[in-house]
């Protein structure tokens, strides 16, 4: 599948190298937001976003109708990133039956009982829709990562650097399972910066429409900044491949995130190549004598 100029931009390439401070989150683009002040940046892309959405919503039509493909949308990042302004900004324009969202949290009993990968494999869209992950099974080697004391039954022993190699191969080898089957993937870490965190989280704190977002956890995980950061690093480079690639998106601007997101799955789906049904000679037939009838009536 051809990869757009848009999109290669916040593709990582080259996972071996990757840093999360060679990419700028207060990034606002080299010709829509050059030199806009920040109300400024949110208005442009607007408008930007709002084409975007006008060719997701055909796009969605036509990957439904042609019924060869699912689509996959894996969101990443820390708390207050956006995840959730992103599902709910670049999905506006899109017939809430071609896609589904699934959030998720700790695992179950029942979830920990089963390999890592089962709960995610039971929420894959089929063909034809559109499926978001906000968070996904990347979780089980960055918050494990972080706190192994969340692995549940699995010997501490057992936790060591192949014990998370084995995982990141187990990772690859299901992406790669889906993308053969017709599933495409698309990855994005929103990658949002630590100051910008600390104003979103403030915000919660101070605006009370907004004070039923804020989670004491969420304090408690910004504390282990640097840890995220180092296992960010370590699953993105070793699962950055060609069938399932990650996009870094710049998120200290949320409306320029939602862009980078839109265009890069609208145009994705564009390059599928996607049609719509041919009418076979019988179908042709029976629309033909239906028009007549409808004539009649």
């Amino acid at each position: 599948m051809r990869v757009s100029e848009f999109a290669r931009q916040f593709q990582v390439g080259a996972g071996k190298t990757f840093r999360i401070k060679d990419h700028d989150p207060r990034w606002a683009g080299s010709n829509e937001f050059r030199q806009l002040k920040k109300g400024e940046i949110k208005a442009q892309a607007r408008v930007v976003l709002d084409k975007s959405l006008k060719d997701l919503e055909s796009a969605q039509e036509l990957l439904y109708a042609d019924d060869r493909f699912a689509l996959l949308i894996v969101l990443q990042g820390m708390d207050a990133s956006g995840k959730d302004g992103a599902i709910k900004h670049v999905m506006s324009g899109v017939n809430p039956l071609g896609c589904q969202a699934f959030s998720f949290k700790k695992p179950s009993a029942e979830e920990y009982d089963h390999n890592f990968l089962w709960r995610y494999s039971r929420a894959l869209p089929e063909r034809g829709r559109i499926g978001l992950f906000n968070r996904s099974y990347y979780e089980d080697v960055l918050v494990t990562r972080v706190h192994p004391e969340l692995l549940g039954q699995i010997p501490k022993s057992k936790i060591n650097e192949r014990f998370w190699e084995t995982r990141y191969e187990d990772i690859n080898g299901f992406e790669r399972h889906l993308v053969r089957n017709g599933t495409v993937v698309l990855k994005f870490f929103l990658n949002v910066s630590k100051a910008e965190q600390r104003r979103r989280l403030s915000e919660r704190l101070d605006q009370p429409a907004k004070n039923w977002k804020f989670n004491p956890g969420d304090l408690v995980e910004r504390g282990f900044w640097n840890d995220y950061m180092a296992a960010y690093e370590r699953a993105i480079r070793a699962t950055d491949t060609k069938w399932a690639p990650w996009h870094v998106v710049p998120a200290d601007h949320k409306w320029v995130a939602r862009v980078v997101i839109a265009r890069i799955v609208t145009e994705t789906l564009a390059g599928l190549k996607l049609a719509y049904p041919k009418v076979t000679p019988e179908q042709a037939r029976q629309i033909a004598k239906a028009k007549r009838e409808l004539a009649k009536k």
